[in-house]
């Protein structure tokens, strides 16, 4: 639903939410986490479904049941003793937090992730904004504020990767802009640890 938020479809988010709980509700019942890779769109089940939805029974445990993958990814170590074995790592990696991800306080738990990753050096960009902000980079009237945006700290440091480190950021709108601005391919967490992973 953030998509039909951010073009200010309430009543559609409104219907999607409400549908998105009612088929959820039960797995969350029995246990099951909902787990997702987009920061906007998953967040969105736990920030913004209590706003569109305040009353509406089963929202909040749908809230609570809802993660990042590097959140549960965390969460099923501490758990059930879940272990990752890492193949020889990117001698820095340095990270991109989506905004919505940045409002929530959930970049810490992304890096901490990132650092399990032994011998690697993990670099918080705090670069702000990449300036997409969803669709907003695309429309032909924000471009230019879009790039000028990226280019505050962002881009340059894509443009500048030494060969033995890697771009990370959550947001595919994130990625997006850093290939289009920059001419450079950043990595979801999830992608740069499944390359990483040793086999079983």
């Amino acid at each position: 639903g953030r998509p039909m938020l951010s073009a200010g479809m309430m009543d559609r988010a409104k219907r999607n939410a409400r549908y998105n709980v009612g088929s959820l509700i039960d797995y969350v019942a029995g246990g099951a986490k909902i787990v997702g890779l987009e920061p906007s769109c998953i967040l969105s089940f736990r920030d913004d479904y209590k706003d569109l939805l305040p009353g509406v029974s089963g929202v909040n445990a749908v809230a609570d049941s809802t993660m990042l993958i590097d959140e549960f990814v965390t969460y099923a170590r501490e758990k059930d003793g879940a272990t990752l074995k890492f193949r020889r790592p990117p001698g820095k990696v340095l990270f991109h937090g989506h905004c919505h991800q940045k409002a929530l306080g959930l970049v810490p738990p992304a890096r901490t992730l990132l650092e399990r990753i032994p011998a690697v050096e993990v670099v918080d960009l705090d670069a702000g904004c990449c300036g997409m902000a969803g669709s907003f980079g695309y429309a032909h009237e924000h471009f230019e504020l879009s790039r000028q945006i990226g280019e505050r700290r962002l881009l340059p440091v894509a443009r500048t990767l030494a060969p033995d480190e890697v771009l990370v950021a959550s947001g595919v709108s994130c990625r997006h802009q850093v290939l289009d601005l920059a001419g450079v391919s950043a990595r979801h967490p999830a992608e740069l640890l499944a390359s990483l992973l040793a086999p079983v």
